[in-house]
């Protein structure tokens, strides 16, 4: 594969000068093929590429499908989620998964930079569950938890914990408070599948610190919802 992207950059600066390939509507590779077979080399490229942009979409829709699957299958989403159709798709879990992507979608037609807003969210949606998976693995080192049959990794994983917390924290602080906000908003939107999925196995829905974790992504949600009503966040 490493060969395959070397020798696409270095053949393509032996076929035209750089000058040209910078001015090359993309996908360049395109007009490379192109200046060296003919008017056949661009469509052999724009062909695969179709058919690569396809098999990539495909692919990531089943796996943001597969999660909702999984977790549901494992008890920790609502039971409805792990329902399957004659022919053994999640069908339910795909039909959610696309309509949220389909949402996020049209909330980009409303961005001055729809690709970036896009990205940037998605991060700062994935550096919340790393600071508490973070912080949670410092806690069970701090205590003790899981070491009773092998006490010695104790201390490295304690100093590998909390130095991914602190780095953590730091990313979610660098992320920036607006897009922390809107996370807030898709985790409070969330939380009806956590609950749901807690009454159907009869568990308690909140211990007191998850009724507190609770308090403080709803503050942040209604934040982010008046933000957005009053103009003072923008995407």
């Amino acid at each position: 594969m490493l060969a395959i992207f070397a020798s696409v950059t270095i053949l393509s600066f032996g076929v035209l000068p750089r000058e040209e390939i910078a001015g090359l509507r993309q996908p360049s590779v395109a007009g490379v093929l192109e200046s060296v077979v003919g008017p056949w080399g661009a469509v052999f490229i724009g062909i695969g590429l179709i058919i690569s942009v396809l098999g990539a979409y495909l692919a990531w829709t089943l796996m943001a499908a597969e999660v909702l699957f999984n977790a549901a299958a494992a008890g920790d989403m609502p039971g409805f989620l792990a329902r399957t159709n004659d022919r053994g798709v999640p069908a339910t879990a795909l039909l959610m998964t696309t309509s949220l992507v389909q949402l996020v979608l049209i909330t980009t037609l409303f961005s001055d930079d729809a690709f970036t807003f896009t990205l940037t969210l998605c991060t700062s949606l994935s550096l919340v569950p790393y600071l508490l998976a973070a912080a949670y693995s410092a806690k069970l080192a701090q205590r003790g938890e899981t070491y009773e049959r092998e006490p010695r990794p104790r201390r490295k994983d304690l100093l590998v914990a909390a130095l991914a917390t602190v780095y953590t924290a730091f990313l979610v602080y660098a992320a920036g408070l607006v897009f922390l906000l809107l996370g807030l908003l898709v985790y409070a939107l969330g939380t009806v599948l956590f609950v749901k999925a807690r009454r159907e196995r009869g568990q308690r829905v909140f211990a007191p610190a998850e009724l507190v974790l609770l308090v403080v992504v709803v503050l942040g949600a209604v934040g982010a919802v008046a933000g957005l009503a009053t103009g003072l966040i923008s995407i």
